[in-house]
């Protein structure tokens, strides 16, 4: 199972990366244009806060097969082992199959449909980002959509992998994982939700008062 921060704030990943255990870290141009920070920049520092073996995403900006090419080797530029994600579309499929020759990994998304995120896998990529919550908001349900998804990727493209993306709760979060996703990435504020809840500082506070009562401090 992989974990990933869905952030492009380097201060969140400095406090998160020694407590979450992130195998790395997913943007997209959005989260980046938050920053208004250099790219170059805000992709170094986040690779340096991730173990040897962590990885980092960035995606392309141009629209056309060779300048989405152009886009994808100046990303890894910035950072050599840098996966590369690309938008699922004509030209985005036409892209991961170039890319995947050279050995680029990427990542197909922007995936709102099973049979579009298995064109990705088939194609080449490394992973699928299908968006649990922008699904659910047009009426549809992300999470039979990541289910429908895996279960293809496992049937008929097994060295891809489903990196579910775009949560709003963390209910969503675990029906994904239960679902069989390999990966998933989760905004910093939904991946604490599952550290935050009252009942655990409840019994913390117990526990304290009880021994505190029998010993007079709260230390062994």
């Amino acid at each position: 199972m992989e974990f990933y921060l869905d952030t492009a704030d380097v201060a969140t990943v400095r406090r998160l990366a020694p407590i979450l255990p992130i195998k790395g870290v997913t943007t997209n141009p959005s989260i980046v244009a938050r920053s208004k920070r250099p790219l170059a920049d805000v992709l170094q520092e986040l690779a340096s806060l991730l173990p040897a073996d962590g990885r980092l995403f960035a995606q392309v900006m141009a629209r056309e097969p060779q300048a989405m090419i152009d886009d994808a080797l100046r990303l890894r530029e910035m950072v050599p082992s840098l996966v590369v994600k690309v938008p699922v579309t004509h030209n985005g499929l036409v892209v991961i199959k170039a890319l995947t020759q050279q050995n680029i990994p990427t990542l197909g998304t922007a995936v709102y449909g099973a049979g579009q995120g298995l064109y990705a896998a088939l194609a080449g990529a490394s992973y699928i980002a299908p968006y649990v919550n922008r699904i659910d908001a047009q009426g549809g349900d992300g999470v039979v959509l990541v289910k429908e998804l895996q279960k293809l990727v496992d049937l008929h493209a097994p060295q891809a992998k489903v990196l579910a993306a775009s949560f709003r709760t963390a209910r969503q979060v675990l029906d994904c994982m239960l679902a069989g996703c390999r990966a998933i990435t989760v905004d910093p504020d939904v991946a604490e939700l599952f550290l935050q809840d009252p009942a655990v500082d409840n019994a913390l506070q117990r526990f304290d008062q009880d021994w505190s009562a029998a010993y007079g401090s709260t230390t062994l």
